[in-house]
């Protein structure tokens, strides 16, 4: 089993993902309003949930190959496993670093031990540890089976930060929920949405979103067509062997 329609089009992947971040920077500074009680450090808040939200989608991902590989073991669902997970852990530190830069003037510091913070923390750890898994193991088979029952059992990590907002106090707005929530969320830095105002930033965090989506794509794209050159040539080593 192959992906021909990405390995095949990599380079229209590249351009598709260019372009949409292209149009999602000139919406976040030119279109989106800027927050009334933030200013312009809201602006930050595109990339931030743009990237947390790619980055879940990313370790759902991995988890459902990861399943599949179980199920019916192919090199294919472990590189796109693979893939998914590295491209996961570079979005989701992007999320904990924009985070951080735009706690500081939300919460007056850089960084709180908060339970959905430290949760975040955890799970980042959890995905990184599964990278050095995959290196401590020299033996393929091993290493691909390791690596599908891991990173199932690591999607729980990620239950655990989303829910551990809702279950436990923490500092962190809560986006989605009732009014109650949504009230404490604007209380912690989260933006006001009102009328007009209101649309131009939903449409500009829906844009940002598909962006990052985009550049997900592309991203696996490129990283499958490297894995299928890295086989290539352990075929041709093998064969003058």
């Amino acid at each position: 089993m192959n992906l021909p329609f990405l390995t095949q089009h990599t380079r229209r992947w590249n351009w598709i993902a260019a372009v949409s971040i292209a149009i999602t920077l000139g919406m976040i500074f030119w279109y989106a309003p800027t927050e009334r009680m933030m200013g312009h450090v809201q602006r930050i808040f595109y990339f931030h949930v743009g990237s947390a939200w790619v980055a879940s989608i990313t370790l759902f991902v991995a988890l459902v190959c990861g399943a599949l590989y179980l199920r019916r073991p192919h090199p294919t669902w472990d590189a796109l496993s693979l893939a998914s997970v590295e491209i996961g852990v570079v979005l989701f530190s992007m999320t904990i670093v924009s985070g951080s830069i735009w706690g500081r003037p939300a919460w007056n510091t850089w960084w709180e031990w908060s339970p959905r913070l430290t949760s975040a923390t955890i799970m980042w750890l959890v995905y990184v540890a599964y990278l050095m898994l995959r290196a401590a193991v020299d033996d393929e088979d091993k290493k691909r089976r390791f690596a599908a029952v891991y990173v199932i059992a690591a999607f729980v990590t990620t239950l655990i930060t989303y829910g551990s907002i809702r279950i436990l106090r923490d500092i962190h707005p809560v986006m989605f929920g009732g009014t109650l929530e949504t009230a404490q969320g604007q209380e912690q830095g989260l933006q006001d949405f009102q009328g007009l105002a209101a649309a131009e930033m939903g449409i500009t965090l829906t844009v940002a979103c598909i962006a990052f989506m985009l550049l997900y794509v592309a991203w696996v794209a490129n990283r499958l067509r490297l894995q299928q050159m890295e086989n290539e040539v352990a075929q041709l080593k093998a064969s003058l062997r």
